[in-house]
């Protein structure tokens, strides 16, 4: 049987090699075409398919060698129908497909016996900042050993995708080392940039809603706009993605584990006076992913880890800063960990339609609620996640995107089309023994003995495209919610208890997780018109915005040699906004909103910016990117900016540095 199987492999593995000849043989000029460059090709090269002695003749028949592959197992009589319909030329690719998705032969195999460099079509891997280049051309002489191909066009400006819909191939992880069946390949960039702020009341090295504070006053800059200037590496990221061995040809599994060093600040006996420059390293993402190809055209697949979340997630700005990426200022997203189950369906056509749904469920979680008075870990770990688990229930959420090829020229990735949606929720608890309880009036400690718990929902539905062409890329986001703290949305905001209708009100009282009190939408009881103690409603406060990155491939526009140095310009132009919905501002039954300057709340953010990259080579980009954030606050209220009332608050933002990719 092991004798048979192995005669069967070098059986195919030869066949592969004359493919190209043999689909000459269908009567039409493009064959005809095709097989003269095949011919021509080969005759170039000194080892060729044609003298391999085990190479069947080159008047084969075509069907006639799917025949003898389905007499003898290898093939189902619907595979083999599939491949002989494929395109004049195409027989090849389809065939490779079918034996490399059936584990009867892999990666290396192929290459072993590939007479050409990889295809054009091939899609480039993008580099941290969006840039790649496209494949040498098939006709092309093959590279010196150890080199590159050279390039042919200069690539278009790539999306950033943290939610790929193309499952993983098997055997398709180029290994930098194994561990067993375990393979591995790192990747990272180091970042290096130097920034300057016109304004910057809360010290921070990355942009921050205008929300800051002193030790005496609220909202105030001082005698100046507090301009300042940081270095930070800290950007810097270090990852490895994994594949696992698996005896079953329709199972692929892989991995990722992903940090950075953006963590804050660690304060320890030896490095007191400069823990400013020892940031932490924290896990960005670790998961783990099995994918099952229950067809050719249909993958099944499974997720498990801390992941990009699929609400907001699935469409990103391109911008230099990171350590943000637009927060606040109308770009949602997160990473949180996950239980993902989904399903990638080809629809094919001459445009390659991918349907790709996926359902996840989410750890649930609230944004931490800031204080002037801070809670340290205890008001961390309530808020930011106590107030999630304790509604006893997981988050959810959905997205489905469709994928297409809107430009087919070379260098240009797919499009995308995405729809996406949380829910979830979160809960107060207040027990009996919390201050003021046991001196509640009578009627009010006989409707609550045990204490009570308020609850309010987190909601949110995004669309958004990424529309890659030869020209331009454009990356649009939309979205609306409720308490969309956690996700970067709503202007700092989570909830708002409503008293609206409520007399006698009662409280409010303190909850088991620390908070939130009266200023921030605390938990309280009333009598409603029907002379009914109740619980307070909370209620998510509502926010909507979105953003739209454009880039631009000026080294194609100038037609720049993609093999010299002028072949990596792009420039990227950017504009977001973050707003809360203006009636939740002027509810007067809000007893305070979950923003801690309640008395004073943000009402809008918005950012600007241009980035423009230079890559010098496949390692080395340097950057450059020219912002403006402005926060407004609500109307009536002011700031005081450099002693002067102002109701919005500005910071132009320069960062320019070198990113160093592996």
């Amino acid at each position: 049987m092991k004798t048979s199987t192995r005669w069967i492999c070098s059986f195919l593995l030869a066949v592969i090699s004359v493919l190209p000849v043999l689909a000459g043989t269908k009567d039409s000029p493009e064959a005809k075409k095709d097989a003269d460059a095949t011919a021509a090709t080969t005759s170039a090269q000194p080892a060729t398919a044609a003298a391999n002695p085990n190479t069947p003749a080159a008047g084969t028949n075509v069907t006639a060698l799917l025949g003898v592959l389905v007499m003898k197992g290898v093939l189902a009589p619907a595979e083999a129908k599939s491949i002989e319909s494929a395109p004049a030329g195409g027989e090849l690719q389809a065939l490779e497909d079918v034996l490399a998705r059936k584990g009867v032969v892999n990666a290396a195999d192929l290459a072993a016996v590939s007479p050409a460099p990889a295809s054009a079509a091939t899609q480039p891997a993008a580099s941290p900042v969006g840039m790649a280049v496209v494949s040498q051309a098939a006709q092309a002489p093959a590279p010196k050993e150890g080199k590159p191909p050279a390039p042919a066009v200069v690539s278009a400006v790539a999306p950033l995708r943290v939610l790929p819909v193309d499952p993983p191939v098997k055997d398709g992880l180029k290994a930098a080392f194994s561990m067993g069946p375990v393979k591995m390949t790192p990747y990272g960039f180091l970042k290096a940039t130097g920034v300057y702020d016109t304004s910057n009341p809360n010290g921070d090295d990355m942009p921050f809603p205008g929300l800051f504070l002193s030790s005496t006053s609220i909202l105030n800059t001082g005698p100046t706009k507090d301009p300042e200037f940081h270095l930070k590496a800290r950007s810097s990221r270090i990852g490895a993605n994994f594949e696992f061995g698996d005896i079953s040809p329709k199972i692929t599994l892989t991995g990722r584990i992903e940090a950075d060093f953006e963590g804050n600040f660690s304060e320890v006996d030896n490095r007191d006076v400069s823990s400013l420059r020892s940031s932490m390293f924290s896990f960005r993402q670790a998961w783990m992913r099995l994918d099952y190809a229950a067809s050719d055209k249909t993958d099944i697949y499974f997720e498990g880890g801390q992941d990009w979340t699929l609400f907001g997630s699935s469409a990103l700005p391109n911008l230099m800063e990171t350590t943000a990426l637009g927060y606040w200022y109308g770009d949602v997203y997160e990473r949180s960990p996950q239980l993902q189950v989904g399903l990638v369906q080809k629809l094919g056509g001459s445009r390659n339609v991918k349907f790709a749904p996926t359902f996840a469920i989410m750890m649930p979680s609230t944004g931490q609620i800031e204080k002037l008075g801070s809670l340290g870990l205890q008001g961390q770990i309530a808020q930011a996640e106590r107030q999630g688990a304790d509604s006893g229930r997981p988050e959810v959420e959905g997205r489905v995107a469709l994928q297409f090829q809107l430009d087919k020229a070379p260098g240009v990735a797919p499009a995308q089309i995405i729809l996406s949606g949380v829910q979830g929720r979160r809960t107060n608890i207040v027990t009996n023994s919390a201050t003021g309880y046991s001196s509640l009036p009578a009627n009010y400690l006989a409707a609550f003995p045990n204490g009570f718990t308020a609850s309010s929902t987190i909601w949110g539905g995004q669309f958004a495209v990424q529309l890659p062409t030869r020209w331009v890329t454009i990356v649009a986001s939309a979205y609306r919610g409720g308490d969309l703290r956690f996700f970067f949305g709503g202007q700092v905001n989570s909830f708002a208890t409503d008293t609206s209708g409520l007399t006698n009100i009662q409280g409010p009282f303190q909850t088991v997780d620390g908070g939130p009190l009266a200023a921030a939408g605390g938990a309280v009881l009333g009598t409603n018109s029907s002379g009914t103690v109740v619980v307070a409603p909370q209620k998510p406060i509502h926010a909507f915005g979105g953003f739209v990155n454009i880039g631009l491939p000026l080294s194609r526009w100038f037609n720049a040699d993609p093999k010299g140095h002028n072949a990596g310009w792009q420039l990227y132009l950017h504009m977001g906004k973050d707003q809360v919905v203006a009636a939740d501002l002027r509810n007067p039954g809000f007893t305070g909103n979950a923003n801690v300057l309640s008395p004073l709340p943000l009402r809008m953010g918005t950012l600007g910016a241009l980035t423009l990259y230079y890559k010098l080579n496949p390692n080395v980009t340097f950057g450059f990117e020219q912002s403006v954030y402005a926060t407004r606050l609500v109307t009536g209220a002011d700031y005081t900016i450099a002693g002067q009332p102002s109701n919005e608050w500005k910071d132009h933002r320069s960062e320019f540095g070198p990113i160093f990719t592996f």
